[in-house]
């Protein structure tokens, strides 16, 4: 199986999301949480991570982190292997303790780190565990911490959950209005909407077309994400097909005019189907519907075509786009 896609940046914003393995309930205890949490402040110190917010629930946790450095495998994978080994150790057991390396979720700007923030810090509520007057109490999670500033960790930071509800201070009077903002956030299920919260644990990225465009600027990324699982990927892979899509059109100077008006089994629409199916394995009804070529079995008609060698008039803008479009 194919290990999953990270993006590793100076300056990275991330929701990390684990599981216990087969959805187990790791942190049953009381002593698993503190020595999860213990852990994850350690490897904040090691990687200097910036922790936005965090909670640890009954089988799973979930991390808003900021890294300065791009050493974000580096650091999780610290952190999830000391915790096993020390969990193991403490129930004298074996194996693997989480479900998988990890899953993260990369955003853009700070605006989306504090909505993860808010979601982060209502998990304990949406999982009934408590409710929003009682979160406060709910030691295990970064919430906890907002209330005593001075024996809050250092990694820990509240400016972007604070900013993000009304540019609150953190002070007496700006933890308590954001008590309340939480409060109404709860019961505003069209707001938490707007916050993106359906999407925050779905997906690799959260943020605009173009923020997603750019990530996938780099072919290293392009080419790993393309050997994604069908279903944690396909919007993954549908961006990167787009991405380089575009950049087909780019180098024939094609527009969106050319798409529409030129002829269904156009040479240069034949040309770029039958490279994105060679370079990235697209789908034809993907290619059916973006170049307007009709139906799914046209395109696959007229790419088996030219791969056997019936459209020759087609493979000098093969040619060239194999050869002006590196990988």
């Amino acid at each position: 199986m194919a290990r999953k896609l990270r993006f590793e940046q100076a300056g990275g914003l991330y929701h990390i999301i684990n599981r216990g393995n087969y959805r187990s309930w790791i942190f049953d205890t009381d002593g698993a949480k503190k020595s999860f949490e213990k852990t994850l402040l350690e490897a904040c110190e090691r990687s200097g991570w910036i922790l936005h917010a965090y909670c640890v629930m009954g089988n799973h946790y979930h991390l808003a982190l900021e890294t300065p450095e791009p050493n974000l495998s580096e650091g999780m994978r610290w952190l999830q292997s000391v915790f096993a080994m020390r969990f193991n150790r403490f129930r004298k057991e074996n194996g693997h303790i989480f479900q998988g390396r990890y899953k993260s979720i990369v955003l853009e700007g700070v605006e989306r780190i504090g909505w993860l923030c808010h979601y982060i810090h209502l998990n304990p509520v949406r999982a009934g565990i408590c409710s929003v007057t009682e979160l406060g109490s709910y030691q295990y999670s970064s919430y906890w911490h907002l209330w005593d500033k001075r024996k809050r960790p250092g990694c820990v930071d509240f400016e972007a959950s604070l900013g993000s509800a009304g540019s609150l201070k953190d002070t007496p009077a700006g933890r308590r209005k954001y008590r309340e903002y939480l409060t109404w956030l709860a019961e505003d299920e069209a707001r938490q909407k707007s916050l993106d919260f359906d999407r925050m644990s779905k997906g690799w990225a959260i943020g605009g077309k173009e923020f997603k465009k750019g990530l996938l600027n780099d072919e290293k990324y392009l080419k790993a994400c393309l050997k994604l699982g069908v279903n944690e990927a396909r919007e993954m892979r549908e961006t990167a097909w787009a991405y380089r899509l575009e950049r087909c059109c780019g180098v024939l100077s094609k527009s969106a005019e050319h798409i529409v008006n030129e002829l269904k089994s156009a040479d240069w629409k034949v040309a770029t189907a039958a490279y994105m199916k060679k370079k990235l394995l697209c789908r034809n009804g993907w290619l059916a519907e973006r170049l307007s070529m009709g139906t799914e079995s046209a395109v696959a008609r007229y790419t088996s075509e030219f791969f056997r060698g019936e459209r020759e008039q087609v493979a000098p803008i093969y040619d060239k786009l194999m050869t002006r479009i590196l990988d």
